[in-house]
């Protein structure tokens, strides 16, 4: 045999190792597009956000906190720019913010029994660990949109804090917030709203 032929042979008897045999399974998912498992989702744009948070606030000034937090789940940016649900997540935080501590679990409670309740509890805690990363992120120097100034107060609602070189704290304040309804996210739905928040491919 030539060294030719014993080159080839070699070669041909290392490259059957690096063949990707799922090219050639016609029902691999190679072979098709994998996004088309997935339903479209409804775009948002700024605008429409925009009105949506325009009426959330319209309710909280109302004095309808929950009706409010509703309207916010029931409305999720799945499919929108990076500033639209930046826009949405600061408004969810706004109304968090606003509701009474003594009021968080009653509150819980009658939105996860109600119709689809549960889903809108999920969305809630996606929207939960969305405030938190970005509000370590911005006290890490990251780029994701940080927790908005606002300092709960002894009543229970909310302002939007002025003080100069007050913002650590107050995101502190509203982390706080976040974790609060976290816990109460968590006794109300159990812990399958954390495992259905992670796995769930639509993010907030």
């Amino acid at each position: 045999m030539s060294i030719i032929q014993q080159h080839s042979n070699a070669t041909i008897g290392d490259n059957w190792r690096t063949i990707n045999i799922d090219a050639l399974d016609p029902e691999s998912s190679q072979n098709f597009d994998t996004s088309t498992l997935h339903p479209p989702l409804p775009e948002a744009s700024e605008a429409d956000v925009r009105a949506l948070n325009g009426q959330v606030r319209q309710l909280l000034r109302g004095g309808d906190p929950e009706g409010a937090l509703r309207g916010c789940l029931e409305n999720p940016v799945y499919n929108g720019s990076e500033l639209a649900k930046d826009a949405h997540l600061q408004t969810v935080i706004e109304v968090l913010q606003s509701i009474k501590a003594s009021e968080m679990t009653p509150m819980l409670q009658r939105i996860y029994d109600s119709h689809s309740g549960s889903e809108l509890v999920d969305v809630l805690m996606k929207y939960l660990y969305k405030g938190m990363a970005g509000g370590s992120a911005s006290s890490g120097g990251g780029g994701k949109t940080p927790i908005r100034n606002l300092t709960p107060q002894a009543t229970g609602f909310s302002q939007i804090g002025g003080r100069p070189g007050g913002s650590s704290e107050s995101t502190g304040a509203g982390m706080s917030v976040l974790l609060s309804w976290h816990e109460k996210v968590v006794d109300v739905a159990g812990l399958g709203a954390i495992q259905r928040c992670m796995t769930d491919w639509r993010k907030v």
